[in-house]
């Protein structure tokens, strides 16, 4: 029996018009499918919703992975795609396993050979690269900072050090609600003519996108209090 194809599928990063975020043959791709691997069934099956034209959503299986899933678990999730079956792997907003706990099943499965598709979709990262106007070509995302005062600091230190030496762009997110106590870090941290670029509810009709040197963004930063938002610094 042939295996069946592991499904990267990238969801909304917020509520919006499904239409403008997936492409049709995505969508046609992901009513097709039977199987599912998710982070949280409940928001799982909401955006199947809005999808559309799936089959009805208890003929569906869903397990989970979420960063509590432990790597022993991994193979069994795995296991309908060697009886043939097709798997959908859904991220909570974005793209699967991509600052993820996603990767690691997408590595198993190259392990065993087995197909694995990525679908077109809305990547945060790489969307406010594209509108920062900061460097393209050269770029590293971190994820997040540390938490602790000083130890975010010396971080932020480095990364606009870094940024120099290599002209490299350096991206980076933050838990929203913790947005203006990385903001204030980076405003203390980095020189005034350090380029930062915030981008906000990307996608989203609220979506904010700036790129300003950090002299500049002393006049004011933005209300970015419990929005979702990714950070990139150059120096």
């Amino acid at each position: 029996m042939n295996s069946g194809t592991l499904y990267l599928i990238p969801t909304p990063l917020g509520e919006g018009d499904i239409n403008w975020m997936l492409p049709v043959a995505v969508r046609q791709c992901i009513a097709g499918l039977r199987h599912y691997i998710v982070e949280h069934p409940k928001t799982a099956r909401q955006f199947l919703k809005q999808v559309g034209g799936i089959p009805p959503l208890q003929n569906i299986r869903m397990q989970v992975l979420n960063e509590h899933t432990q790597l022993k678990e991994f193979a069994n999730l795995l296991e309908p795609l060697l009886t043939g079956n097709d798997i959908g792997l859904l991220s909570e907003a974005g793209c699967p396993a991509v600052a993820d706990p996603g990767a690691g099943l997408v590595r198993l499965a190259h392990q065993k050979n087995l197909r694995v598709v990525p679908l077109v979709g809305p990547s945060s990262i790489l969307l406010a690269l594209m509108a920062s106007g900061l460097n393209g070509q050269h770029f590293v995302f971190h994820g997040y900072l540390p938490i602790e005062k000083n130890k975010r600091a010396g971080k932020i230190i480095e990364l606009e050090r870094d940024s120099i030496v290599r002209d490299q762009t350096q991206i980076f997110i933050e838990t929203p609600y913790r947005n203006q106590r990385l903001l204030d870090a980076i405003a203390l941290t980095c020189g005034n003519d350090t380029a930062l670029c915030i981008a906000c509810n990307l996608t989203l009709a609220s979506e904010f996108i700036s790129t300003r040197t950090v002299k500049e963004w002393k006049r004011g930063f933005p209300d970015l209090k419990d929005k979702p938002a990714i950070f990139l610094l150059h120096g």
